[in-house]
């Protein structure tokens, strides 16, 4: 089972400018029932696009409309940050800090058995979590 981060999903963008080959190959060979996200990447898209609603409203709006989808098309497979998860991620950040978000993601993925699918493969170095990087690099 994978959780795709932010990067991956945002990847995966009908219309996206210059989309990996890569990354749809290796989504496409994928169950969608294996692909989960984190409620961690959910946040992360949303401050995303109420950032571009703001500065830009239509660009905005096609966004909104997109992240709807993501999160219609993945109902069922978001995974929440809970009490639990929060033990778990406050290992990651002992001895050394990291990245809040990251480390919420990879103790989400950690708490589930799943792998951390990312192009972010150093961030998520020093963490005892399966990462995958589909784009090959």
């Amino acid at each position: 089972m994978f959780i795709l981060d932010t990067h991956v999903i945002s990847e995966l963008r009908h219309g996206k400018p210059r989309q990996s080959p890569e990354v749809c190959a290796w989504t496409a060979a994928q169950p969608g029932s294996r692909l989960f996200l984190s409620a961690i990447t959910v946040l992360e898209l949303e401050m995303g696009v109420q950032a571009l609603e703001r500065r830009t409203p239509p660009q905005g709006s096609a966004l909104r409309g997109w992240l709807t989808g993501v999160r219609a098309a993945f109902a069922g497979r978001i995974l929440p940050f809970t009490e639990n998860t929060a033990p778990v991620c406050a290992a990651l950040h002992v001895p050394d800090p990291c990245s809040e978000r990251d480390a919420m993601i990879a103790a989400t993925a950690i708490e589930h058995g799943f792998t951390v699918v990312t192009r972010n493969v150093r961030d998520f170095s020093h963490i005892r979590v399966g990462v995958l990087n589909p784009w090959g690099e």
